[in-house]
């Protein structure tokens, strides 16, 4: 009997062919994941390198901010401001206990892991029950302070609270807030609102950002000469006072707190408000912290 040898079964050259394709595509895969890696690498290398900042920049109207308020206000404020570069405080009692307020709110946002320093502008020029101060807080290692902070002087007479402007660099651009508390709305804040739109051209060469409370929505015609200059808001239609008393869930009243930015020179990122009184069981008791919401701009330098 003739015996049959056996033979080892023959492996398929497509199947071969195909698992061999499938390892080179892999390979290639591979090769070019780590590519587009090195490439997103570079390119964030070379957006910092063009000298692109991003900055974040807050303001807020804190309600007869002075003596009155108690630390435990004080180390509140602090903690929903933590994150900006710069902040913008208006409305700085000008008498007694006004600039020490500030300092306080420096050494609680001290405490809060990141160094902290603070300007406070003199008295405005103003009739005695309406002088105020203002003041920038500021982190040193994201924004440097460039030159003196002051009132400005050219509509002493025309604003009642004249803004009070500081520069800042970031990434070796500079920008220039200024910060203004207008007249009460019953006291028709427009007749001395109509000359911000002159200050870019007394500031000339400097990038410009208003900020404050203005105690007038962004739609009214006052702002039309600044919008026309190439000035864009922050908002429309976000209100950013407290009520006395909330309606349902409808505890915002006016649309007063903005930012006015020059669109030629800033990119907006994002804005928008902090609700810090959806920390307290009623609106009455975030009241004591402050009628106004804190509202904020991140950009970047162009």
């Amino acid at each position: 009997m003739q015996k049959v040898k056996s033979r080892k079964p023959k492996t398929c050259p497509s199947a071969v062919n195909r698992q061999e394709t499938k390892n080179k595509t892999n390979q290639v895969r591979r090769r070019m994941l780590k590519q587009v890696r090195f490439l997103i690498l570079v390119s964030l290398w070379l957006y910092a390198a063009a000298g692109f900042a991003q900055v974040s920049l807050c303001s807020w109207n804190i309600q007869n901010f002075g003596k009155s308020k108690p630390d435990s206000a004080i180390d509140f404020m602090a903690q929903q401001l933590r994150s900006f570069d710069v902040v913008a405080v208006v409305e700085v009692v000008a008498g007694n206990g006004g600039a020490q307020a500030v300092a306080r709110l420096a050494a609680a946002l001290n405490r809060t892991g990141a160094k902290w320093d603070y300007i406070i502008s003199d008295p405005t020029v103003c009739s005695p029950a309406r002088c105020e101060r203002y003041a920038y807080l500021w982190k040193p290692s994201r924004v440097k302070k460039v030159g003196e902070a002051s009132l400005d002087k050219n509509f002493q007479l025309e604003i009642e609270r004249e803004p009070y402007l500081a520069q800042f660099e970031s990434a070796g651009k500079r920008f220039t807030v200024a910060c203004i508390h207008a007249l009460p709305k019953k006291q028709q804040p427009e007749t001395e609102l109509k000359y911000l739109h002159y200050l870019p051209s007394k500031y000339p060469g400097q990038t410009l950002i208003f900020c404050g409370d203005f105690n007038l929505p962004e739609s009214h015609s006052v702002f039309i000469p600044l919008k026309t200059a190439g000035y864009l808001t922050a908002f429309k239609g976000q209100r950013t006072t407290l009520k006395t008393k909330c309606v349902g869930d409808n505890c915002l009243a006016s649309e007063y707190d903005n930012f006015f930015y020059d669109q030629k020179r800033i990119q907006l990122v994002q804005s928008g408000v902090i609700e810090f009184y959806r920390s307290f069981s009623d609106v009455r008791t975030a009241r004591r912290i402050s009628d106004h919401l804190p509202v904020y701009l991140k950009f970047n330098l162009r």
